[in-house]
């Protein structure tokens, strides 16, 4: 049972700009999460920054902060770390100067994703101001400065720590941007797997006018890419849509006009349902790959595996709370990229709600004032229905 809690409340207009304005791009901290901290600090969570390293990566700090000791603790994931601005010349206002113009705030990080994280802290602020006795479980945190980069030294480390802390989280919403259009459209319950591959086919190099005295690689990646790709991998079900297979980049390096290759390359990524393995897929190119012949060597990496949190009582409590904010029914999704959902599901169920994200990533990145009020009542009401049962001493 917690005690009783500053009655601290937070903007979350206010506290979104000045996470904008640190200037975190992965893996630079920024004083992002130093400003993070403080203000958790303040609201009585504790607080633990956890940095890892590994090698050949940089070394990331995260923050995990918690309010209460007893079970259900439910978790507000998410990352204070931005991808570069690009041209800064070509945003209407400087990038981390967090500009309000015409009702929308204007930003690096604006959409994906230091406003959820304002709306995350605004939203647990309310709530501990709400029940001053205290309420029945924990309220978390857990943001790393490592999603839009490696992902290794982040939230992957960050939950093996809380386990070896024998640390349990029971729900987790990850702030990601999830709307299409508008506040409301949509939810993720899951995510595809995503699964990398570079496949470099060796030969023998030569002159054109003499191919019998060489053997030319080119062809035989093209039968090897052509059947990987017009193979249908799957129909998709219920939650997920068709698996797909894409060839992002074909290079031979041939400067010479005279000269059979002896190396082509070709790198391809493949989003993949629930009905694959990372691994079988694997072996599913290895068969392609065998069956068309020749020297090639295969280097795969699996970024994460797909996964479901089947609707339940999480969904329900995001989905009704947004319908009761919006007026919309969200979208059950489980489109778009990988997230660092793919490893809280690991620990406990898991679904994403965020922002809209059409500007992500974009010179002038942007969201909706407004919504941020939106999505701090949003998150706020989970809060109160998911703790409903144990509310008030």
């Amino acid at each position: 049972m917690t005690t009783a809690f500053p009655n601290h409340v937070i903007d979350p207009l206010e506290f979104a700009q000045a996470l904008i304005r640190c200037p975190s791009v992965t893996p630079n901290e920024g004083g992002a999460l130093d400003l993070l901290q403080q203000r958790l600090a303040k609201l009585g969570f504790v607080c633990h920054r956890v940095p890892f390293t590994e090698n050949g990566t940089p070394t990331v700090d995260n923050l995990y902060a918690r309010i209460g000791t007893a079970q259900p603790n439910f978790c507000f994931a998410g990352h204070t770390d931005v991808v570069p601005v690009g041209d800064a010349g070509a945003w209407r206002h400087p990038p981390f100067a967090a500009t309000v113009e015409n009702g929308r705030l204007i930003g690096r990080g604006a959409v994906d994703m230091k406003s959820s994280i304002a709306c995350f802290v605004a939203a647990a602020g309310r709530f501990l101001a709400q029940h001053p006795n205290g309420f029945n479980g924990s309220i978390s945190l857990l943001i790393t400065g490592d999603e839009e980069g490696p992902a290794v030294n982040g939230t992957v480390k960050v939950l093996d720590w809380l386990k070896r802390r024998n640390e349990a989280i029971d729900g987790c919403i990850v702030g990601e941007p999830t709307n299409p259009q508008a506040l409301g459209d949509m939810m993720k319950i899951g995510r595809r797997g995503s699964l990398n591959a570079v496949l470099t086919v060796r030969g023998v190099q030569g002159h054109v006018a003499y191919p019998h005295l060489a053997d030319n690689p080119i062809p035989r990646l093209m039968r090897m890419l052509t059947r990987l790709a017009e193979t249908p991998l799957d129909g998709g079900n219920d939650h997920f849509q068709p698996s797909s297979l894409n060839v992002t980049d074909l290079h031979v390096g041939n400067e010479t006009t005279n000269i059979i290759p002896a190396v082509a390359r070709a790198r391809f990524n493949i989003r993949f349902n629930d009905i694959h393995t990372g691994a079988g897929l694997i072996r599913w190119i290895r068969e392609i790959c065998d069956d068309v012949g020749g020297d090639y060597e295969l280097q795969p990496t699996i970024s994460g595996e797909s996964f479901l949190t089947p609707p339940g009582r999480l969904s329900q409590a995001v989905a009704d709370a947004v319908e009761r904010a919006t007026g919309r029914r969200p979208e059950l999704s489980t489109s778009g990229g990988t997230s660092d959902a793919r490893f809280i599901k690991d620990h406990c169920p898991v679904v994403e709600f965020g922002l809209t994200g059409k500007t992500m990533h974009q010179v002038d990145e942007s969201t909706d004032v407004a919504d941020l009020e939106t999505l701090t009542a949003i998150y706020l009401d989970v809060l109160e229905h998911w703790f409903a049962d144990g509310l008030e001493c």
